[in-house]
C-alpha cells in the first residue's frame, strides 16, 4: 500500500495554516464516490493509466468534505471510500490547477486530522490519522504546513497575506516568482486594503525600483517610473491588455475594483510588445469566488465620503457559475481649493465552469470620475499650496468608463491549455482647465480644453504546452497572437483668460475665457503581435527561458480641422534570454537580457533614414531568497538598461531630433514578510543611477536626467495585538517613505531637496464581523516639490486622514 496524507508535504514557497482535526463516532457507513461506469471510463483513459500519481485538471472549490471527495472522485475516475462519520461537519479547502492526484487530495484533507491510503486496486480510502488517542476524542489544534502554489490558482486573491509566491505576469505562465529570471513585485489585496489606498501611485509607492506621484497633487492620472523611466503611457495593463495613453484622453481605474498589481520590471517587448523600457504594472480585477462572502463599508473624513460593497459567491447553490458585484460611490473634495474627487463605480462579474479544466469569467464595469486637475505654480510666485488660480466653473478632468471583457481557460488535455483575454473599452473625456502663464504668472492666463472619445479592443490569445522528457527536462512552451487598436478623438481648444492676482485671487467665471484656436483630430493605432517563449527546467535545478516576438504597429493621425493625415508602419522584433538557478529550495539566482520597443508618431522626430522606434536593451541579475520556515519573498537586483532614438525637441528648429540616449542602472532590495496572522512587513531600497548618454544639448551629456532620485526607501510594519474578553483585535501599522535629491533640469543647473514621509494605520476589530479603521497618509503634513517641470512647481499631497466602518460576512 502507499501512505500518503498531510505528513507527505513537499516542495517550496510554505506557508502555516491552523486548523482544528475533529474526530467523531458513528456507525461505519461507507460511502462511494464515482459511479463506476464513470470510473470504468475513466480508467481506460487518465486514471488507469496515472492513478493516484497522475497529473489532472482540479477544479474543486472550498466546500464539505464529503462533496469534495466526491468532486476528486469525479475528476480523476479513482474510487474513493469515508466512514461518513468522519467526514460529519468538515469542511476541505479548495483545490484548483493542475496537479498529481496525491498533492491535490493532501489539499483537501489538510488540517481535518485525516489521511488516506490506496490499496492494490487504486482505491483511496480516507482515514484517521494514528495517534494514540481513543477513537471519538476531539485532537488538540495541530500547525501543518502546506505548499503556498497549490493552495490557490493563479488568479485567487490573496487576502490574508503581504507575499504573493507566483505571477502570470512575469512570464505569461503560471510560474513561481523564484523560479522566473525576471524582477516581479506583488502588491497583494491584503496590503492594498491594510493601507487603505486610494489610487495606484499609493498602491505602488511602497516598492522598490518604482517612483510613485511624481507630480504631486496632479492627479489627472496616475505617475508612476520604474527604474527611472515614465511608464505613465505605455504601460500600464489590465488583467493581462493594455490600458495605452495616447494624448490626453484615459481614465484611471478605481483601485477597490483590483485584487492584486504586479509590477514587472525591466524591458518586457518580447512577451507584451510596445512599451516602455522601465516595466510593466498589470492590475487583476477582482473575480468571482466559490465561496460565498461579502462586505459593506463607508469611509469618512475632511471633504471625504465614499460607500461601497462587494460580494461574490455561487449565483445558486451547488450552481456552476458564480458572481462578484463590487460597487463604490464617493462625494469627496481635494486639499487644493475648488477641486473634487467625485467617484462611481460598479463592476458586475461572473464565472462559469462548466467542468474540470474549463473557465469563462466575464468582466464588466462603468467608473465616471468628476474630479478637478491639480496646479502647479509658476517660479515666483510663493503663496499657499492650496491655492486655486484658474477658474471654477472651468475646472474639469471628468470621464466616463465602459469595460466589457472576459477570460476564457480551457485545457485541452493533461499537457496542453488554451487562454484567451479580451476586453472592449469606451471612455469620454472632458478636460477644461485655465492656468497661469509660466513666464508671466501676473499677465493673461492660459485657457485649455480636451473633448475626447476613446474606443479601445483587445485580445491575447494563448496556447501552452507542458511536458516532461526523459524525468531530466520539464518543458513549458507558449505560443501566443495579440491584436490591439486604439481610436482616439479629440477636440482641443486653446484660449486665454484675463489675469488673476495670486495672492488674492478673484475669480470670474466663463465670461473672461476667449479662444482663439481649435483643431479635430482623430488618432488610430492597431498593433499586431506574434510570440513564443520556452521555459526549460533542467534536471530541477536550471530553468532557462527563451522568447522572442515580432510585432507590426500601424499608426494614422488625422487631423480633421485641416484635413491631413499622416501615416506610419513600425515593426520590430525583440527577444528575451533568462536563467535560473534554483541554488536550494529557498535562494534562486538569475539572469536576463531583455528588448524593448516604442514607436514614435511621425509628427514627434525628424531624421534623414526617418523615424524609428525609441528601442530600449536591459541586462540584469539577482538572487531571490523564499524562506521555507515562514511567509516571506526577498529579491535583490543588479540592471544595465538603455533607451535609444529618443525624441527631443530642438527650439533652434521648432522640430523634435531623435539623437537622445539615456542609461539607468542601479541596485534594488526588496522584502515583503508576513511572519504570521498579526506580523506584516515590507522593505524596499532602490539605488538609480541615471545619466544622459546623448542630447541635442551637448552639455547635458554626462548629467543626471530630470526628476530622478539616486536613492529610495521605504518600510511598512503592522502588528495585530490579540483581542482578550470583550476586547476585539487591534492592529497598529506605520510606515516611512524616503526620496532622495534629484536634479530639476536636464542641464542639472538646480537640485529639488529630499524629503521623507510617515504614514500609519489603526485597525480595531469591533467583532467578528465589524472593524473600524483609520489611515492616515504624510502624517507630518510635510511640504515638499514633488517635482518642478515646464517651469512650475508640483507639491506633494499633504496630510490625509480617512476613517472606514466595514462589515464582512
Amino acid at each position: 500500500m502507499k501512505n500518503g496524507g498531510a505528513s507527505a508535504l513537499r516542495n517550496r514557497g510554505r506557508v502555516a495554516v491552523i486548523a482544528t482535526a475533529l474526530m467523531m463516532t458513528s456507525a461505519l457507513v461507507p460511502v462511494m464516490f464515482a459511479t463506476p461506469a464513470f470510473a470504468q471510463a475513466a480508467s481506460a483513459t487518465t486514471a488507469g493509466q496515472n492513478g493516484i500519481d497522475g497529473q489532472y485538471a482540479f477544479d474543486i472549490p472550498a466546500q464539505s468534505l464529503t462533496s469534495a471527495l466526491a468532486q476528486f472522485g469525479v475528476q480523476t475516475g479513482l474510487q474513493v471510500t469515508v466512514d461518513g462519520a468522519l467526514a460529519r461537519d468538515v469542511q476541505a479547502g479548495g483545490v484548483s490547477g493542475t496537479m498529481r492526484a496525491d498533492t491535490a487530495l493532501e489539499v483537501l484533507l489538510r488540517g481535518t486530522g485525516l489521511t488516506y491510503d490506496v490499496t492494490a486496486d487504486e482505491t483511496v480510502v480516507i482515514e484517521a490519522v494514528v495517534n494514540g488517542d481513543a477513537q471519538g476524542e476531539v485532537l488538540d489544534p495541530v500547525r501543518v504546513e502546506a505548499n503556498a502554489a497549490d493552495l490557490s490558482g493563479p488568479t485567487d486573491a490573496i487576502t490574508d497575506s503581504f507575499v504573493a509566491t507566483r505571477s502570470r505576469t512575469a512570464s505569461k505562465t503560471d510560474t513561481p516568482i523564484l523560479d522566473d529570471s525576471s524582477a516581479v513585485s506583488v502588491v497583494t489585496q491584503k496590503e492594498m486594503e491594510t493601507r487603505n489606498v486610494q489610487d495606484i501611485q499609493q498602491a505602488v509607492s511602497y516598492t522598490a525600483g518604482v517612483q510613485a506621484a511624481e507630480y504631486g497633487s496632479d492627479y489627472r492620472y496616475d505617475y508612476v517610473r520604474i527604474r527611472g523611466f515614465s511608464q505613465t503611457s505605455l504601460s500600464s495593463y489590465r488583467d493581462g491588455l493594455p490600458v495605452r495613453i495616447y494624448n490626453f484622453t484615459n481614465s484611471r481605474p478605481e483601485p477597490y475594483g483590483l485584487q492584486q498589481i504586479d509590477v514587472l520590471k525591466g524591458s518586457t517587448s518580447s512577451l507584451f510588445g510596445l512599451n516602455g523600457p522601465g516595466g510593466l504594472l498589470n492590475m487583476t480585477t477582482k473575480r468571482p469566488e466559490d465561496e460565498a462572502g461579502g462586505e459593506v463599508f463607508t469611509t469618512f473624513g475632511e471633504n471625504h465620503l465614499r460607500g461601497g460593497g462587494d460580494v461574490t459567491g455561487p449565483v445558486v447553490e451547488d450552481s456552476n457559475w458564480t458572481y462578484r458585484l463590487t460597487g463604490l460611490w464617493q462625494d469627496a473634495e481635494r486639499s487644493q481649493d475648488y477641486s473634487q474627487d467625485d467617484r462611481l463605480y460598479i463592476a458586475p462579474a461572473f464565472t462559469y465552469k462548466p467542468k474540470a479544466g474549463t473557465e469563462l469569467t466575464i468582466l464588466t464595469s462603468y467608473s465616471e470620475r468628476d474630479s478637478g486637475l491639480g496646479y502647479g505654480y509658476p517660479v515666483g510666485i510663493e503663496t499657499s499650496r492650496d491655492a486655486f488660480f484658474g477658474e471654477p466653473d472651468f475646472n474639469n478632468f471628468d470621464t466616463d468608463e465602459t469595460n466589457l471583457g472576459y477570460s476564457l481557460s480551457h485545457q485541452i488535455n493533461d499537457k496542453l491549455e488554451f487562454r484567451q483575454n479580451a476586453r472592449y473599452t469606451h471612455v469620454d473625456l472632458t478636460y477644461e482647465t485655465v492656468y497661469l502663464n509660466d513666464t508671466t504668472p501676473l499677465g493673461n492666463r492660459y485657457a485649455f480644453a480636451i473633448y475626447g472619445e476613446l474606443d479601445r479592443l483587445g485580445v491575447d490569445n494563448q496556447l501552452q504546452y507542458d511536458t516532461t522528457i526523459n524525468d531530466t527536462f520539464d518543458s513549458k512552451t507558449l505560443f501566443g497572437i495579440d491584436f490591439n487598436r486604439d481610436q482616439n478623438r479629440e477636440l482641443r481648444r486653446d484660449g486665454n483668460a484675463t489675469a488673476i492676482d495670486p495672492y488674492n485671487p478673484s475669480y470670474c467665471g466663463l465670461s473672461c475665457i476667449t479662444f482663439t484656436s481649435s483643431s479635430d483630430t482623430e488618432i488610430t493605432q492597431a498593433s499586431y503581435g506574434i510570440y513564443a517563449q520556452e521555459q526549460l527546467t533542467i534536471a530541477e535545478d536550471w530553468i532557462a527561458t527563451v522568447g522572442g516576438r515580432f510585432d507590426y504597429v500601424q499608426s494614422d493621425t488625422d487631423t480633421i480641422s485641416s484635413g491631413t493625415t499622416a501615416e506610419r508602419d513600425d515593426h520590430e522584433f525583440t527577444s528575451r534570454l533568462g536563467l535560473t538557478y534554483k541554488a536550494t529550495n529557498e535562494v534562486s539566482i538569475y539572469g536576463n537580457y531583455s528588448e524593448s520597443f516604442q514607436p514614435v508618431y511621425s509628427g514627434l522626430a525628424s531624421r534623414p533614414e526617418g523615424v524609428r522606434p525609441q528601442e530600449g536593451t536591459q541586462y540584469e541579475v539577482g538572487v531571490k531568497y523564499q524562506p521555507e520556515t515562514f511567509d516571506a519573498l526577498f529579491t535583490a537586483s543588479l540592471f544595465d538598461l538603455t533607451q535609444e532614438n529618443v525624441s527631443q525637441w530642438n527650439s533652434s528648429t521648432s522640430t523634435y531630433k531623435q539623437i537622445g540616449e539615456i542609461n539607468s542602472r542601479g541596485l534594488e532590495l526588496e522584502g515583503k514578510v508576513s511572519l504570521d496572522e498579526r506580523t506584516n512587513m515590507t522593505l524596499a531600497y532602490t539605488y538609480l543611477d541615471a545619466e544622459i548618454k546623448d542630447d541635442i544639448t551637448t552639455a547635458n551629456v554626462g548629467n543626471s536626467p530630470a526628476n530622478i532620485p539616486e536613492h529610495q526607501a521605504s518600510a511598512w510594519l503592522d502588528y495585530t495585538i490579540p483581542g482578550q474578553g470583550v476586547f476585539g483585535d487591534l492592529t497598529l501599522g506605520s510606515g516611512v517613505r524616503y526620496t532622495g535629491e534629484r536634479a530639476r533640469n536636464d542641464g542639472n543647473t538646480e537640485t529639488l531637496g529630499s524629503y521623507t514621509l510617515f504614514d500609519a494605520a489603526v485597525i480595531y476589530a469591533v467583532t467578528d464581523d465589524v472593524s473600524l479603521s483609520v489611515n492616515a497618509t504624510n502624517l507630518t503634513d510635510r511640504e515638499y516639490v514633488s517635482s518642478n517641470t515646464f517651469g512650475s512647481r508640483y507639491y506633494g499631497d499633504g496630510r490625509t486622514v480617512l476613517a472606514t466602518l466595514k462589515y464582512s460576512w
